[in-house]
């Protein structure tokens, strides 16, 4: 390694300190993993030069040499010690990040190795447990690790690592064994159902699927329908929710042919009592409705259509729909009558029927607005259409006219 001292790398584009809560204000708990490796004597990191202060040539080495540095862990629970070289192992964790994001030719054969030893050295560690069993994921605020500023970097790391253009999945399947996945899933799944890390395991996977080529093995179907269907049954879905549906919708742009077993999978575990999630689920539907093909919507239409009539006639769906009712109304009345009017399947229009029926409840006044506005808007769109059809009309006469009049100087 390099003796020279240099100015610690000081990107601030992620920085690991800093947690802003959006939920209300409590004191963020810390605990400590059971597992870190103390010198038991101050720790002393050479300080390395910038990668971007080294010629091209030189980078790789000096990549992996950050690399090897990062594999050194802290003891956080421990506030005093060694805070120079924490602050200097965030920093160069903040370049690392920034470097596999944006540079090219780094990721030679021998570093991927010291990618996954560097991963494993800092996030493969006995969790500690919650000191809650009434831990609500809406209002309280999670139990942090008190190594954070550092985990957190390397787990972005990891994600822009696997995202790098340059990243070749045969070389990286000879480190990123099923030892390690599996070790990645001791690390994440509890049964006492404090998912930690969910997300950003999910976040990871994302990326995975979006690189699956096609068609897709069996195995991975297996997995969309085995695991992260069943994933939408926790109760602290809201924590990792936005990845698991993102990971969803990924393998349906990849195969349209697996949308039936996915919404059936979702119908399957849908709430009954909690209209949160049921909320949840109905987002994810939105997003998988943007990307579902018309042959793919025929097969799962009918049960799809009687679980929304349920959601707004349920005791606990509705208070939300009702108290926004001015907002949700106006955005889905105009597709709802209009299948309710012109849809083949009676057995939708009757679904649809009663949907209608209980925003009229719900909000009778706005309802009749809507219904006023939106049949005048059909009459203006018809009255378009009619003078359309006149315009083409006169258009075709008018062009017929012409012909004939050039037929009638053209010599015989």
């Amino acid at each position: 390694m390099s003796s020279a001292a240099t100015t610690p790398p000081s990107v601030d584009k992620v920085d690991g300190f800093s947690r802003k809560s959006v939920r209300k204000a409590k004191q963020k708990r810390s605990q400590s993993s059971s597992q870190f490796r103390s010198q038991g004597k101050p720790i002393e990191l050479t300080p390395l030069p910038l990668l971007k202060d080294v010629p091209a040539q030189e980078q790789p080495d000096l990549f992996l040499k950050k690399l090897q540095q990062c594999c050194t862990v802290f003891d956080f629970m421990d506030t005093l010690s060694d805070l120079k070289m924490k602050e200097y192992k965030r920093s160069t964790l903040n370049e690392l990040v920034d470097y596999v994001t944006v540079s090219r030719g780094y990721l030679t054969e021998q570093a991927y190795p010291e990618v996954v030893k560097m991963v494993s050295y800092n996030i493969f560690r006995t969790l500690p447990p919650s000191d809650s069993n009434e831990f609500d994921p809406e209002e309280d605020e999670p139990t942090l690790e008190a190594s954070w500023p550092h985990l957190q970097l390397v787990y972005e790391f990891f994600i822009r690592f696997l995202e790098s253009q340059e990243f070749q999945p045969s070389i990286a399947k000879k480190y990123i064994d099923q030892k390690f996945v599996l070790q990645l899933l001791e690390l994440f799944v509890y049964e006492t159902e404090h998912f930690n890390g969910v997300a950003e395991l999910l976040e990871i996977l994302g990326s995975i699927i979006n690189g699956f080529a096609l068609p897709l093995k069996a195995e991975h179907k297996q997995f969309l329908v085995k695991v992260l269907i069943p994933l939408h049954t926790v109760r602290s879905l809201s924590l990792f929710h936005a990845q698991l549906a993102y990971c969803i919708v990924q393998f349906l742009e990849k195969d349209p042919t697996l949308t039936e077993p996915v919404i059936r999978g979702l119908l399957k575990f849908w709430p009954k009592t909690c209209s949160q999630k049921e909320v949840m689920f109905l987002g994810e539907l939105e997003e998988i409705l943007d990307v579902i093909e018309p042959t793919q919507f025929v097969k799962i239409q009918e049960p799809l259509f009687k679980q929304i009539s349920k959601c707004v006639s349920s005791p606990t769906l509705p208070v939300s729909i009702e108290e926004n009712s001015n907002v949700i109304l106006p955005i889905m009345f105009a597709s709802l009558y209009r299948i309710s009017k012109e849809h083949w399947n009676p057995a939708i229009v009757a679904l649809v029927y009663n949907v209608l029926k209980a925003f009229m409840e719900m909000n009778s006044t706005l309802f009749d607005e809507l219904t006023a506005t939106y049949k005048s808007d059909r009459q203006r769109e018809k009255k378009k259409e009619k003078e359309r059809e006149e315009l083409w009309k006169k258009l075709e006469d008018l062009e017929l006219k012409r012909g004939l009049r050039s037929d009638a100087i053209i010599p015989t």
